[in-house]
């Protein structure tokens, strides 16, 4: 393993930087005098329950609030109906510390969320002079029983909160209403999370409080750890909350755990309680996002003294990139994506597709997508792209017919000219994937399941070395990066 990893398996972070969107923490905590702000979202719309549109609101709401410091209790989605409106608002303003409404606000006949909140509180709605103005002057007309004019009518005891952008410093055009504790926000999003934005600190800071957070990665399976978490939940639970996730589809790890609470040195010490409890070496190092992190671990690593093969060849191929990059004019400007090219066989794997897409949306790529035989590709590569000179590739010295190559060596001469960058020549089959997974870099799923080597459908199979069976006698197939014989790795190709 490099040594630029961290040793310790726990990452803690502010509450600022990370969220868990399911409710948090079932009760509230007093700590040093300090109260939990609590709130609880009503979602509000005929189109959301029937499925016409996807409620995005409420988990834009959560992240923000359990970064305040605020604890959502409950969320709740109702239709357009002005009785059920009253009875929610009523109920959740006598519960929580804050409520927000999102949706129902607008000029139509079923937006009925302002009627609803003045009958929670037994109020009538009225004209308020400032909105009437506000829309007199935007939509010109003065008349009352526009429907224009209906967004101006709210409960009588409603009060008018203007937020100000915090980049332009310019006061928003419409204010928010405001009943009691009761906040009534827009259903659409871009206006619902541009009046939080300017007003999230006014209304729901909590001076003093935050939540502390560790997320800890699990290799094993949720089952093998369940009795661990039940005897920490059982003996921590009113100090620190304890959530456990199994993930299917990921390369690292099997269980994600969260654990917050108001007191970050409690978090340490329960950290450590469970670490001791769970299994040996099942705790493992993962990095949530391993392009933020990439750049600071990997030069960590090129302009250290570590003298090794591995950082040898890592080294190497940093300076290779960069010659690159510098000679070809490789660098994309602040708007243009990078280019990837991509030459798919006639029988690709499903996964190796899925993971191409993946890697496109996931590094913001211009995917240049061609059919067939590489050098047909390359050659419509040419004509599509003639300002192209230069493909950084990733070929190795032990692929075929690949032992003469050098960092920088021109395509055969019967091919389309291109300058090949091949900054990973001289890297074993181990040093890629001790690369691979010292930075948490998602990779194709097939190498988890015994391929070491892929091509298409018809040529590739699960590396025999591999191959294990069970108590059962069932055969599996361990992952990739557990060959031990490097040698070997194209054992699973025709």
């Amino acid at each position: 393993m490099a040594a630029f990893l961290c040793k310790l398996p726990l990452r803690m972070t502010s509450s600022r930087h990370h969220h868990r969107l399911s409710t948090v923490l079932n009760h509230i905590i007093k700590m040093d005098g300090r109260s939990q702000s609590t709130a609880g979202i009503i979602v509000i719309g005929d189109e959301i329950l029937k499925g016409q549109t996807a409620d995005t609101n409420s988990n834009f709401i959560c992240k923000h609030l359990f970064s305040l410091g605020v604890t959502v209790k409950k969320i709740s989605v109702i239709g357009d109906d002005k009785d059920t409106i009253a009875e929610e608002v009523a109920n959740f303003s006598s519960s929580y510390t804050h409520v927000i409404t999102s949706g129902g606000i607008g000029p139509t006949h079923d937006d009925k969320t302002l009627e609803g909140v003045a009958k929670a509180f037994n109020e009538e709605i009225y004209p308020h002079p400032q909105l009437v103005e506000l829309i007199k002057g935007y939509f010109g007309t003065d008349d009352l029983t526009s429907p224009k004019m209906k967004m101006a009518f709210i409960p009588k005891s409603a009060t008018l909160r203007y937020g100000v952008n915090r980049i332009t410093g310019k006061k928003a055009l419409y204010p928010l209403v405001s009943v009691k504790n009761v906040h009534i926000f827009p259903g659409v999003p871009a206006q619902l999370e541009r009046a939080f934005d300017m007003l999230e600190k006014e209304l729901f800071m909590n001076p003093g409080v935050e939540f502390h957070t560790v997320d800890m990665f699990i290799n094993k399976d949720e089952m093998t750890i369940a009795s661990v978490l039940n005897q920490v939940d059982e003996k921590f639970r009113k100090e620190v909350m304890l959530g456990s996730y199994p993930v299917t589809h990921n390369s690292y790890y099997k269980v994600r755990l969260t654990l917050e609470s108001l007191d970050e040195d409690k978090l340490r010490q329960v950290c450590q309680y469970l670490t001791e409890r769970l299994p040996q070496d099942s705790v493992v190092m993962y990095e949530k996002d391993p392009v933020s992190a990439a750049v600071k671990m990997l030069y960590t690593l090129v302009e250290s003294d570590e003298d090794t093969v591995y950082a040898n060849n890592v080294q190497h191929a940093v300076k290779v990139i960069e010659e690159g990059l510098k000679k070809y004019s490789m660098y994309p400007d602040s708007k243009a994506k990078l280019k990837a090219l991509y030459i798919r066989s006639k029988l690709p794997f499903p996964e190796v597709e899925e993971f191409i897409q993946v890697s496109r949306d996931r590094y913001n790529l211009e995917m240049l997508r061609f059919e067939g035989r590489i050098k047909n590709g390359m050659s419509e590569l040419q004509e599509q792209h003639p300002k192209i000179k230069a493909v950084i590739m990733g070929t190795r010295r032990t692929d075929p017919y690949s032992d003469h190559l050098e960092s920088f060596s021109m395509t055969d001469a019967d091919w389309p000219q291109f300058m090949r960058i091949n900054p990973l020549l001289e890297w074993r089959y181990g040093d890629v994937w001790t690369f691979l997974r010292s930075f948490c870099l998602p990779y194709c799923s097939l190498y988890d399941r015994g391929y070491t080597s892929l091509g298409s459908m018809n040529n590739t199979h699960p590396n025999p070395r591999l191959q294990y069976r069970d108590d059962k006698g069932v055969v599996y197939y361990r992952a990739a990066y557990e060959l031990d014989q490097h040698e070997m790795e194209r054992d699973g190709r025709n």
